[in-house]
């Protein structure tokens, strides 16, 4: 039987579009910012704060736009599968310091897809609402 991990996620774009993806210390898979929720935390509450303690991101819940619920393995423990509530915001790229247990951040735009090392949930979910128009492989022009 497979156990579930819930999480609260951020699709977190900047100015130009990018989305920013997070690699944690002793991994090798970047994945969108966000934690588990402690005891009695809505998922924006989670998020809120992880983005706080991962990030030294200030973000107000209201700020936090809702996108659904997910469910993919999970990137760094075996035999589990991710829930992840997820939710996008736009923020200030000069804004965000990696902390905590953060080891790197990246801004990435859809040609990075192909070419870094993503959690499941990242490239099924995640990515392909990042950016829709993108996912087709057409341009409408």
């Amino acid at each position: 039987m497979t156990a579930d991990i819930h999480v609260s996620a951020a699709i977190i774009h900047d100015a130009d579009g990018r989305v920013l993806v997070v690699r944690k210390h002793g991994t090798t898979r970047f994945m969108q910012p966000g934690g588990k929720p402690e005891p009695g935390e809505s998922a924006a509450q989670t998020l809120a704060r992880e983005l706080a303690e991962e990030l030294d991101l200030q973000v107000d819940e209201t700020e936090l736009r809702p996108l659904g619920r997910f469910i993919s393995a999970a990137a760094n423990e075996p035999g589990h599968r991710v829930v992840a509530d997820a939710f996008a915001l736009t923020v200030d790229a000069d804004a965000v310091r990696v902390q905590a247990e953060i080891a790197e951040l990246r801004w990435i735009t859809p040609d990075d897809i192909g070419t870094l090392p993503l959690a499941p949930l990242s490239v099924e979910h995640l990515l392909p609402l990042a950016w829709p128009a993108k996912q087709s492989g057409q341009d409408a022009g």
